[in-house]
């Protein structure tokens, strides 16, 4: 299921949105529903790391040297 939904743009922007999607072969719609769902990936990563280092600081979970995974990994030679 899709849901429509509409923004407004400055006319600048808009002039630029369609030259950059143009440039790829996309529709404007399809360059901005890539674009959105691009950005909400690095969103949730960024919370997922935020999460992972309040778990660092609190000693919940530790961080690993290089050296270390790669013994823990059995790759070093």
């Amino acid at each position: 299921m899709t849901i429509q939904t509409a923004i407004q743009l400055p006319e600048d922007v808009f002039e630029r949105l369609q030259s950059a999607a143009n440039e790829l072969g996309q529709s404007p719609s399809a360059f901005i529903r890539q674009a959105i769902e691009e950005h909400i990936e690095d969103v949730e990563d960024i919370r997922r790391a935020e999460e992972a280092l309040d778990k660092v600081k609190s000693g919940e979970m530790r961080t690993y040297s290089l050296s270390e995974a790669a013994r823990e990994l059995g790759l070093d030679d």
